[in-house]
């Protein structure tokens, strides 16, 4: 069994120890076989308890996945030279990476208990991401709750109160307080926030409370019954904060105001947006009503009354239009094809034409490849690969036919 060296140290950053077993793994990085390797003792930190594993070097080997074997192993999932049984290794422990969890994980316990000691509101479940972190409540909270119990983890962070770590049995544990129930047996480590929080935790942890930094509730939301809240705490903070700041201060020169009237000014935006979009709209159906007007000025005459087929300058909406306006008047058929290459189609006839609009779009799809379909009425497509002019003359021909 691997001796787990950050259950008493978690700031120890580098370790001796020696190759116990060296295995292949089943999975592969970027095509490179990678192996398992099992040592006597290490600082690595395996995935378990909703946090996240450890990763830096052993030895010449890249440490990419550290697993919490049932036998009660650490394996050490690497990459590159492949260290043989027997031999002595170094091991450096990301430090980054380890102490951005070791805050995220204590700042967990400190806000958990926050809940638990303002409201009596349990955490059913975390998880340490790699971005986003999050605890399940037991039961749905409001804002002002959330804000209390920030405002209370962030109060125990900045009275820097010692962490400490310290063993118990079952039987001992029993007659603690602990903030919930072992799920393990046997000796439990305890993480012991000084006189806040007392829980049987795994992790890593720091030292005392104000090496968290700072604790944020960034969102929340309605989950299983409770609520899921997302916090960052330390290192996160700082970086969402300049996030924040950047796209504040982009915002605020975008729109010439102040940082407190940001959100007002987009919704003045909105609204001006709004109705710019509406005056553009009736000026394009105007629009669309005139050149309506030439064409079927233009329309030429059949026996069953007059034909509009023209090339269009425009997208499917603006042929629509078109079509559907030459059409709102008696004895009109109208295919319009867009100028853009693949070419769009649209087919509307008036309520006294019978030539079905469906099967030219059809027949056209079919010829030219794309799709298209509809009714007899009006059909639309799309996709045509061929010259403007070829499918217009097919399109003629069509309608001869009909």
């Amino acid at each position: 069994m691997t001796e787990r060296l950050y259950y008493d140290d978690p700031y120890q950053r580098e370790f001796d120890a020696t190759v116990v077993s060296v295995e292949a793994h089943a999975a592969a990085e970027n095509g490179a076989a990678l192996r398992a390797v099992r040592l006597d003792r290490t600082s690595f930190y395996p995935t378990t308890g909703g946090q996240p594993f450890d990763t830096g070097m052993l030895g010449l080997s890249r440490v990419v996945d550290v697993i919490d074997d049932e036998s009660g192993d650490v394996v050490h999932v690497v990459d590159g030279h492949v260290p043989q049984v027997g031999d002595a290794v170094r091991g450096v422990v990301d430090w980054p990476r380890r102490f951005d969890h070791m805050q995220q994980h204590t700042g967990q316990h400190v806000l958990s208990a926050a809940f638990v000691r303002r409201f009596g509101v349990k955490t059913v479940s975390f998880h340490l991401g790699a971005d986003v972190s999050t605890i399940d409540l037991a039961r749905e909270v409001t804002a002002k709750e959330i804000a209390a119990a920030e405002d209370e983890a962030n109060r125990v962070v900045w009275e820097d109160r010692p962490v400490t770590i310290r063993y118990a049995t079952a039987e001992e544990a029993a007659a603690l307080p602990l903030r919930k129930e072992p799920v393990r047996t046997g000796t439990l480590r305890l993480i012991d926030v000084e006189g806040f929080d007392l829980s049987a935790c795994g992790g890593t942890h720091v030292s005392r409370t104000g090496a968290i930094g700072l604790i944020a509730v960034t969102a929340w939301e309605r989950f299983k019954g409770g609520h899921r809240l997302e916090f960052a705490c330390g290192g996160r903070v700082l970086a969402r904060f300049r996030t924040l700041r950047d796209v504040t201060s982009a915002a605020v020169r975008a729109l010439s105001v102040l940082p407190t009237d940001v959100a007002s000014g987009i919704e003045r935006l909105q609204a001006e947006l709004k109705e710019q979009k509406r005056v553009l709209t009736d000026a394009h159906a105007t629009l669309a009503r005139y050149q309506a007007r030439e064409l079927a000025d233009a329309a030429e005459q059949h026996s069953w009354g007059r034909l509009v087929l023209q090339a269009v300058d425009g997208d499917a909406a603006r042929l629509k239009s078109l079509a559907t306006a030459i059409t709102a008047n008696p004895g009109f058929l109208a295919v319009l094809l867009s100028t853009s290459s693949p070419s769009l189609v649209v087919a509307a006839r008036s309520a006294d034409v019978i030539v079905a609009c469906n099967d030219i779009v059809g027949s056209l799809a079919k010829r030219f490849g794309g799709r298209g379909g509809g009714k007899p009425d009006l059909a639309q497509g799309g996709g045509l690969n061929a010259p403007v002019e070829d499918i217009l003359t097919a399109a003629r021909q069509l309608i001869q036919k009909s």
